[in-house]
């Protein structure tokens, strides 16, 4: 009698144990998803880069991860990896070059902002390994965009492989708010995880 009383109240006890951990279970894993969900819709989210603009720096098929929270308590740094919204169903990543009140131009493959040069060392290896002269066309921002400075509000970006990007060169400054956050590092394919 004994012994089935025991048995009995191990089953018990047993049944007890699995009902709250499986509980417990089921609050951690919502908890998880709930977490997930926001991290991933409002602080971060992964973009696969298509196409070789930001080359060298971001190759054709590499994942980046973007901080989305960034610029809604900062603005834009010189230099920041960015991704906007270009079109309606497309997002760009470029580099901003020019910040709301910059004057801009580049000459002799030197950029220039407001009339003081700026080294751009991210593009010495591709630089390096060109061969066909001026990496970057002389231009001055008047002649890419019809303004002789950055508009409040905007920024002015160029892809890191200047003789085959789309950049404000062509579709002119892109609005501070149209930003989607910076990019922060490459993870994958693994073999290429770097910050930026």
């Amino acid at each position: 009698m004994n012994k089935e009383e025991t048995v009995t109240n191990n089953g018990s006890k047993k049944k007890s144990f699995w009902k709250r951990n499986i509980w417990a279970l089921s609050k951690l894993i919502i908890i998880v998803l709930v977490f997930s969900f926001l991290v991933r819709g409002f602080l971060f989210a992964n973009y696969i880069v298509y196409g070789q603009s930001m080359m060298p720096t971001i190759h054709d098929g590499e994942r980046i991860i973007v901080n989305k929270i960034g610029y809604e308590i900062n603005e834009p740094n010189r230099f920041d990896l960015i991704i906007f919204h270009a079109t309606e169903d497309s997002d760009y990543i470029k580099r901003v070059i020019g910040l709301p009140g910059d004057e801009i131009y580049y000459d002799d493959d030197n950029l220039y902002i407001n009339d003081v040069p700026h080294d751009e060392n991210f593009l010495d290896v591709y630089k390096e390994n060109h061969d066909n002269g001026v990496f970057t066309e002389n231009f001055e921002l008047e002649e890419k965009t019809g303004n002789t400075k950055v508009p409040e509000g905007h920024v002015f970006v160029l892809g890191d492989n200047r003789q085959n990007s789309v950049d404000s060169r062509h579709i002119g400054f892109v609005p501070i708010e149209e930003i989607v956050g910076r990019a922060n590092m490459a993870f994958w394919p693994p073999k290429n995880i770097r910050f930026f």
